[in-house]
Order: structure tokens, then sequence, then C-alpha cells
């Protein structure tokens, strides 16, 4: 098998892993970032997301949590120097209109929010980044180039 072939073989398994290394990210993420004593956000802020993702889901059928999605990006030449990057695509936000008709969250709190989405996806990224580089420079990942 060719070096480019092994490439595309190697990209295409890192694809398919893509989703259940960003299901366990997402559970890590939020654990290290909305739980315990460190957590980023007060436990009342934390309830005005929660309260926040479980209307916008009713609503349109998805929430803050589920807003975030993820891709690879190819970085060149599969090697040390140049491994696939997993990359957020879409960051969840606060909606300027998070309650119409309600008093909305203020400006500090939307923003307190809002860098805790942040930081949560960019958590999220590192983590799965972890396991591809992981599984890229396996024994299961270079069995592929036999």
């Amino acid at each position: 098998m060719g070096a480019s072939e092994r490439e595309r073989e190697l990209l295409r398994e890192i694809h398919e892993r893509l989703d259940g290394w960003i299901y366990d990210a997402r559970g890590a993420a939020f654990e290290e970032l909305f739980e315990g004593p460190d957590s980023v956000v007060s436990e009342e802020e934390l309830l005005l997301l929660d309260r926040l993702d479980s209307r916008l889901s009713r609503e349109r059928g998805r929430g803050l949590w589920g807003e975030d999605e993820y891709a690879i990006v190819g970085t060149g030449a599969l090697d040390e120097e140049n491994t696939p990057r997993v990359v957020c695509t879409t960051h969840p936000r606060v909606p300027e209109d998070a309650y119409p008709g309600e008093e909305s969250f203020d400006d500090e709190t939307r923003t307190t929010l809002d860098e805790a989405l942040w930081e949560y996806c960019q958590r999220v990224v590192e983590l799965a980044q972890q396991r591809l580089e992981e599984f890229a420079w396996s024994a299961d990942a270079t069995s592929t180039e036999e």
C-alpha cells in the first residue's frame, strides 16, 4: 500500500472514530469545568445554562449542549509534525434574546456564560486531539501500513 493510500486509510479511520472521541471528551470536559469546587461558573450560572439548554431544546430541537460541532482538518503528509487536527467548527453561545419577553441575562452574565461555553469547547478539542494522536501513532493505526 502506498504512502498516500495509507494516509487516506488512516484519515478514514480517524473520521470514523471522531464521534466517539468527542462524546467522551464532552463528558470529561463538562466534569472538569462545570462540576466541583473549581467550576468555571457558579451553581446558579450552571442552572441558568441548563434551563436555557432545556428551553432551546424544546423550541429548536437543539440546546446549548448539543450546539457545538467538531471536525478533522488535515495538515499535510501524516507524520509526527503533521497530525490531523480536531477543530471546533461551531461554538454554542447564549442567544441575545435568551428569554424574550422576560428579563434576559445582563451583559456580564452573558459574557461569563459564553466564555465558559468557549472554554468547554476548547477543552473538548484538546481531549479529542489527545485521543486522535494516541490512535494515529498506535499499533492499531500503523497496522494499516502493511
